[in-house]
């Protein structure tokens, strides 16, 4: 995978360098060129941002020295993120993790012109995404985080592949509590069930724990799970954590 970040700040990108990423890139599973927008303006100042049209606070980024970056780095997959952007997804990371190209382009201020996105739409895919509702100072930490969720899908960057399989929002559900030795810590023990070596209890174990920690921190997901893929003992595991099941269905 080929991905190019355009930031005012490219020293942000440092840690790109580190951990499973940095194994990527000297393994050569991903190839990372981090530009500096200000390579394309134009005068003394090198600016890259002015007041915006119709008046308000702030200021928003110029379009000339975007419109020439992208010209010079594209064409792929464009990906802005902004607090207008949607929400970004586990599904949305395997997406990217499927392309061959991405490009990232890194607000600030107010954001970026939106002539620059409409602009780059007609001769490219682009993607606005939002990791949350809240606003940063800029896209240079949220691309980090994009690039922590789509790499790690990549063939070969996790040593354990099963490790895709069994984590949080895999299966539309979050992962259950995981412990490792020693057995008890500070007066804690670890589940009696995960040291019983029956793997059938464990899985059972692990499946009413993810269900239940679903059910409780987030609802909204537990609102859209498809109901038919929950079996007896899932919905009597719901039913007596006190959850309700809507809408009702009949259990297999």
């Amino acid at each position: 995978m080929r991905v190019d970040i355009i930031s005012i700040f490219p020293d942000y990108f440092g840690p790109l360098e580190l951990s499973l990423i940095g194994k990527a890139r000297q393994t050569g599973r991903l190839d990372v060129a981090v530009h500096d927008l200000r390579t394309w303006t134009s005068d003394v100042h090198r600016t890259v941002d002015d007041t915006p049209y119709g008046g308000g606070p702030g200021m928003v980024m110029r379009p000339e020295p975007w419109g020439q970056a992208l010209d010079a780095v594209g064409p792929g997959t464009l990906v802005v993120p902004s607090p207008v952007g949607k929400p970004f997804t586990q599904a949305d990371a395997h997406e990217l993790a499927s392309l061959d190209r991405l490009i990232f382009a890194c607000g600030r201020y107010e954001g970026i012109d939106q002539r620059v996105i409409d602009d780059a739409a007609d001769r490219m895919p682009v993607r606005e995404v939002s990791l949350g509702d809240y606003v940063l100072f800029g896209g240079e930490v949220a691309v980090i985080v994009i690039m922590e969720a789509i790499v790690r899908l990549l063939p070969g960057v996790l040593g354990n592949a099963d490790s895709l399989t069994e984590e949080s929002h895999a299966a539309g559900l979050l992962e259950a509590p995981v412990y490792t030795k020693p057995a008890s810590w500070r007066s804690r023990d670890v589940p009696e069930i995960l040291r019983s070596g029956d793997h059938g209890r464990i899985a059972r174990w692990r499946r009413d724990q993810s269900l239940l920690r679903t059910a409780s921190r987030r609802p909204d997901m537990m609102s859209v799970y498809p109901v038919d893929d929950l079996d007896k003992a899932d919905r009597k595991t719901l039913t007596e954590g006190g959850f309700q099941i809507t809408p009702p269905s009949v259990a297999k």
